[in-house]
């Protein structure tokens, strides 16, 4: 069968995963960790196939740890379904509650937006958060992995569908995609697939952009900013900066750009410069930042996103000149203010055209799991439908039901009924 005839079918049982019961969909999430730990060994063992491949194949250090599926990375993604679990059902809440008319009655409903294609690079862990996501909100799912997992995704996901279909969702409401070429044929299921969620470099999210009329939502580029304002608590910045770097470089939530006032750069650049030179972390900076504490020197143009120990420095006059910056070069996904000034927090916050606006704190906390969400099937930049990490409200839409008694619209065109709107408890 071809992506295609996948896609169709699973349009078609879409509306009964949309209707499986809260229990139903829950008892399928303990499955799936019941399951998981149960076949652990299997796992562990297909990514110990993975590593291997990719320490012969060299590939990126950045991916090499975002591949890694050990105990922690298990107990990680057992704890998420936990935390799904106790969510509550986020299909048919009521939104809306109107009374247009005596006997006619609208409601906004939440449900499903049906069937989702997900393309995320090489992470295991993200296969068992983005199955968790679709199966509690009620969505099927056509799965796409980096190559670079292929053994732990095949048997993540077989581990993952048999223990959905045993809990007694519908057959067919996950799908894995394994080959390249599989990611140009999913692009064409418009009419079938109702979202694209991509998740990767730059030039991988654009290209499916611009190659499909599928609705797209995520992000391109992971460049965040912590801005150290003059009014900062320097021990804090350190401390903010270093854990925003360094917790786990390989992600789109670390820190790859610092922006520091210039008024308190020559008490406090030494100071970063010696955590870094600790940490392993190399500087590269504007000619202002490296005469003071050497590195790399570097103009605002070849700012980027590292996904390594590495971080591009610059220095700023205020609080406004950093907002222009980040707004400017930022990829608008998680951006941070170290200060003590509410006035200056007030205004980078409003400012800002993020996702996520933070003070005081590492961008590391723009995540699914941290928010509460339970997991994210990815991170959005946009700011249509959903923003920042995507969870299960991020994967429904709703629906408009329209109870009437007869009622047709020429009554109210002639004059005969007028609406009186009224908004039911």
């Amino acid at each position: 069968m071809s992506i295609l005839d996948d896609a169709i079918q699973m349009k078609s049982v879409s509306p009964l995963m949309a209707a499986a019961s809260i229990e139903h969909r829950n008892n399928a999430l303990r499955s799936i960790k019941e399951s998981l730990l149960s076949n652990k060994d299997e796992i562990f063992k297909a990514n110990r196939e993975d590593l291997e491949r990719a320490a012969s194949d060299n590939v990126a250090e950045a991916v090499v740890k975002r591949l890694k599926f050990d105990e922690h990375k298990l107990s990680d993604v057992c704890n998420g379904i936990d935390e799904l679990i106790k969510l509550p059902d986020p299909l048919g809440k009521i939104t809306l509650n109107r009374e247009l008319d005596a006997d006619l009655v609208l409601k906004r409903i939440t449900c499903p937006i049906g069937v989702i294609g997900v393309i995320f690079e090489a992470r295991p862990d993200a296969l068992v958060q983005i199955s968790s996501l679709c199966v509690k909100s009620g969505n099927c799912a056509i799965l796409k992995g980096g190559k670079e997992t292929a053994s732990t995704n095949r048997v993540l996901f077989t581990v993952i569908k048999n223990a959905v279909e045993k809990a007694g969702l519908p057959g067919g409401c996950l799908f894995q995609a394994e080959s390249h070429s599989e990611i140009d044929e999913l692009l064409k299921c418009d009419g079938y697939v109702d979202l694209l969620i991509p998740r990767g470099s730059n030039a991988f999210v654009s290209y499916i952009m611009n190659n499909t009329k599928i609705p797209v939502m995520g992000h391109a580029d992971g460049i965040c900013h912590i801005y150290v304002d003059k009014e900062a608590d320097l021990d804090t910045a350190v401390s903010v900066i270093i854990d925003a770097k360094l917790q786990y470089t390989a992600v789109c939530n670390a820190v790859e750009t610092l922006l520091i006032n210039r008024e308190i750069a020559p008490k406090f650049l030494p100071m970063l410069k010696k955590a870094f030179d600790e940490k392993g972390v190399t500087v590269h900076g504007t000619k202002e930042v490296t005469d003071m504490i050497g590195g790399d020197t570097v103009t605002e143009a070849d700012f980027k996103e590292y996904l390594k120990p590495e971080v591009s420095v610059k220095l700023v006059s205020d609080v406004n000149e950093a907002i222009a910056h980040i707004n400017k070069y930022g990829s608008h996904h998680t951006d941070a203010i170290i200060t003590k000034d509410d006035d200056a927090a007030a205004v980078f916050a409003m400012m800002v055209d993020s996702a996520g606006v933070y003070r005081n704190c590492s961008t590391r906390f723009a995540d699914g799991f941290r928010y509460g969400f339970g997991a994210e099937v990815g991170v959005s930049t946009g700011k249509l439908h959903a923003r920042g990490p995507v969870g299960l409200e991020g994967l429904v839409t709703y629906k408009y039901l329209l109870t009437g008694n007869g009622n047709i619209v020429g009554d109210y065109a002639s004059g005969t009924k007028s609406f009186h709107f009224k908004d039911l408890d």
